[in-house]
């Protein structure tokens, strides 16, 4: 493909010397060298990342009542999460889980911008732990630059090797905790160790491995500026109130290098020293200066590192800070606003129907299937009897004892054992025989009614069917 010079942009931006600048849509990538840096929303962001990695990598690990505490069982179609079993019946509660943490990343957005992006992404998290085995091994920004140009040397061979070792180190842990979320990782662990996986697990692992290497030591700001859509729809959930990190343009301007004693007032030049330390520690190599832009993630590495400058020429910080456009503007910022109150009373009522659902959620589910193959039998003794299946799903973590009783017609018996034993997050077929005399059946379809309630009487469902016999007899 060709690449093609853009010309006359509108609105064209103006060099230095006044000239009109080209951008260039098929310009190959530039890797972004990011700056080492200390500042307080590093340290959100490593607690918040930590706090991340932490849970994606020891949830797995845990037990509760002697099984895995969090465990997707796709086989069985069972999905444990400490103490509860789900099953594919409970999807709705899936939709609504997501529903839920759609309208909270909405709210969170209206409020402060992309914080999910910048502290609780997990394509940022990974990044931002693969930026830290490659600082390790081959040094901050300055030192990475001078080596790439350099020609392959011991130093720089064994440096490089180190850091695509620790990624892949990396990679492979973060396979090994994703799939044990599926399958039991105390058995998963082991079987990687004799070899002696599965060919889905093989898959899945290889797979996850090489896109974790791959989207967080590669691609990196790639992933969030071409492909996450988050970052092409989140400007129409901004507003002027929206706490977003921006540079304070007339504080800032004109800008200007200068010497940590000069007098700028005299030299008639702004705050930002043009020291470029905002564009240095950026993760997607943006300058925050030209204003807000998709690309930006909103982990304020560029206010950390404009705060540290600041603080050395012995300036004020906040050059560059969360704030809105309103407050640029000196005008009153109003924080509680219709939009976001309005996202925030959905998110509770959805949160306590929610919490409701799951509180008063029984964990049995009881099926009837009538026996198609004929409606109804005669006994040997004169009786009307019909055959039906009873699905008996124990979604509770302990076996269970339930006994079946029925209400119907005067004189309608069962001739089945009562009482029935399933394991935990099984799902039983148990067949179920029903009779009457055919003096009490009054009609040719009666209503009938199965009551399964556990012997510790805990649970119970009750579900409705119907007893099928001759026409009566006038």
């Amino acid at each position: 493909m060709n690449q093609i010079p853009v010309k006359d942009v509108t609105p064209p931006k103006k060099g230095k010397g006044g000239e009109v600048e080209t951008y260039n849509l098929y310009a190959k990538r530039e890797h972004i060298y990011v700056k080492f840096y200390k500042g307080f929303f590093k340290n959100f962001r490593i607690i918040s990342g930590f706090l991340m990695l932490a849970m994606f990598y020891g949830f797995s690990w845990i037990q509760y009542d002697g099984r895995q505490a969090v465990l997707f069982d796709l086989p069985n179609r069972q999905f444990h999460i400490f103490g509860m079993t789900f099953w594919p019946q409970d999807f709705m509660l899936l939709s609504w889980l997501l529903i839920i943490l759609a309208f909270t990343l909405f709210f969170v957005t209206v409020f402060a911008g992309r914080l999910w992006c910048g502290y609780a992404c997990p394509q940022f998290v990974w990044t931002w732990l693969f930026i830290w085995a490659e600082r390790i091994t081959e040094g901050d920004r300055n030192k990475r630059m001078r080596m790439d140009k350099q020609p392959m040397s011991k130093d720089k061979f064994l440096r490089k090797s180190a850091k695509h070792l620790l990624w892949i180190l990396i990679a492979v842990a973060s396979a090994i905790a994703f799939v044990g979320y599926f399958s039991p990782i105390r058995e998963l662990v082991p079987s990687i160790a004799s070899w002696d996986l599965g060919p889905w697990e093989t898959w899945w692992l290889a797979f996850f491995a090489v896109a974790t290497y791959g989207n967080a030591g590669w691609l990196r700001e790639q992933v969030c500026i071409y492909m996450c859509p988050y970052a092409r729809f989140q400007s129409v959930m901004f507003d002027q109130d929206t706490l977003i990190i921006s540079y304070d343009e007339k504080r800032g301007e004109p800008r200007g290098k200068r010497k940590k004693n000069a007098d700028k007032d005299s030299s008639g030049l702004g705050d930002c020293i043009d020291c470029m330390a905002c564009v240095h520690v950026c993760p997607v190599g943006i300058d925050i200066r030209d204003g807000l832009q998709y690309e930006c993630v909103a982990c304020g590495a560029c206010v950390d590192a404009c705060d540290d400058m600041m603080d050395r020429m012995g300036y004020e910080p906040g050059l560059v800070r969360y704030t809105t456009e309103h407050a640029l503007k000196g005008n009153k910022t109003h924080l509680m606003r219709p939009r976001l109150i309005g996202y925030f009373v959905a998110l509770l009522v959805m949160f306590a129907a929610f919490a409701w659902a799951i509180a008063d959620r029984v964990p049995l589910e009881v099926d009837v299937i009538r026996d198609r193959g004929e409606l109804y039998t005669n006994t040997p003794s004169g009786m009307i009897q019909n055959v039906y299946t009873l699905k008996i799903a124990n979604k509770d973590q302990v076996d269970q004892q339930y006994r079946i009783s029925i209400s119907g017609p005067d004189g309608l018996e069962m001739v089945t054992e009562p009482v029935v034993t399933v394991a935990a997050g099984e799902l039983l077929n148990y067949p179920v025989r029903l009779q009457i005399d055919p003096d009490q059946l009054n009609v040719r379809n009666a209503d009938i009614n199965f009551r399964v309630i556990s012997l510790d009487q805990s649970t119970a469902i009750e579900t409705e069917s119907r007893f099928l016999g001759p026409i009566p007899q006038r």
